[in-house]
């Protein structure tokens, strides 16, 4: 069969396709229209866990693997989720940034997105409903807990809808292409300290300059001509900077654990799901492990148990956030909120990605 054939077969799928996207998009938004009227959540991760779960089934035999129907159907989900109601997101910024990269990749490029400027201006946009949904990072599995979003989950305000990893990549951007011409090194502190393998072995003599963001420093590389910058490749694709280098990091597994918050949000059980509770117990010899212990107790495997200071008083106290398996309206974890005399504070349950 000729290349000219084989693309005639090709456009004759694309024209299948989009009809077929078109008529799913008219369910949409009749979907759109009833949830409105009921008053209920678009975003329903859930519901799109099972959809790629079935699809991965059904695809067992094909050339599609589950990463790749994700890939697809995440950015379907997004658009479909733009039709039913078209949301606003906050993150943490700036534009460009892995958080960024983030939130599109639940929400897609087609919502209105506010980058700003830390963390707690997400929570406050989420808790006075400026917004739907922020995404905030809460940790690296190399550099450990965000403890400005550990603090603010703590106080209170918000629900966790959902949380995601995403594997941390450095490009290395830079409009010069011959490195002996390349003067200054724009980047994030932690972003040199994570790419140190590779600076050493490229660029060991070539001046670091320290920015606020990776972001920041990929702007600023394009501006420069004889300058380069280490950032997501989505900063480098924002500010049209070539990529010299992809995968710069020094180890393969750097992720970032991301977390959707929303003002009031409520998922409903998915089989595989997380739940975070706020813990503030009485300061008194074994309050914590008898708590513990209750987890123990019905075999729940607990996720993280990790202090703040409660900062409420002249007093020494503190907070715990709790996060383990199982969703709150099932047993035997719904049992155990009932019976901790409001100890725990449920603040979300969500699908377990992490």
């Amino acid at each position: 069969m000729s290349l000219e054939l084989l693309r005639q077969q090709i456009d004759e799928l694309d024209e299948q396709i989009i009809g077929l996207l078109n008529r799913r998009m008219e369910v949409v938004k009749q979907i759109g229209q009833f949830k409105r009227d009921q008053k209920t959540v678009v975003y329903r991760p859930e519901r799109e866990k099972f959809i790629i779960e079935r699809l991965d089934k059904l695809s067992s035999t094909g050339l599609l693997n589950r990463a790749a129907i994700e890939a697809i159907y995440l950015e379907i989900f997004a658009v479909s989720r733009h039709l039913e109601l078209s949301e606003k997101i906050a993150y943490l910024g700036p534009e460009g940034s892995f958080c960024h990269q983030a939130a599109e990749s639940r929400f897609g490029a087609i919502s209105t997105y506010f980058p700003l400027p830390n963390i707690s201006s997400v929570f406050e946009a989420v808790t006075t409903e400026r917004v739907r949904f922020g995404v905030v990072p809460i940790e690296n599995n190399q550099e450990g807990t965000v403890q400005e979003s550990i603090d603010r989950l703590l106080e209170g305000g918000v629900q966790i809808v959902a949380e995601l990893a995403l594997p941390i990549h450095f490009s290395f951007a830079s409009q010069q292409e011959d490195m002996r011409k390349i003067k200054r090194i724009y980047s994030k502190d932690i972003a040199f300290g994570q790419c140190r393998k590779f600076l050493n072995d490229y660029a060991k003599d070539i001046e670091r300059k320290e920015v606020a963001s990776t972001s920041l420093a990929a702007k600023l590389a394009s501006e420069d001509p004889e300058g380069a910058a280490l950032c997501a490749e989505v900063a480098a694709k924002l500010y049209n900077l070539p990529v010299l280098f992809s995968n710069v990091q020094d180890s393969s597994n750097n992720r970032t654990r991301f977390l959707i918050l929303s003002k009031t949000f409520s998922n409903q059980p998915s089989g595989q799901d997380k739940s975070s509770f706020v813990a503030q117990l009485s300061n008194e010899p074994g309050s914590l492990a008898n708590l513990l212990n209750e987890f123990n107790s019905a075999h729940i495997n607990l996720n993280r148990v990790e202090s703040r200071p409660a900062r409420e008083g002249n007093a020494f106290n503190y907070k715990f956030l709790i996060e383990c398996d199982g969703h709150v309206s099932n047993e035997p974890l719904k049992s155990i909120v009932e019976n901790s005399q409001n100890a725990l504070k449920w603040i979300g349950s969500y699908v377990k990605e992490c």
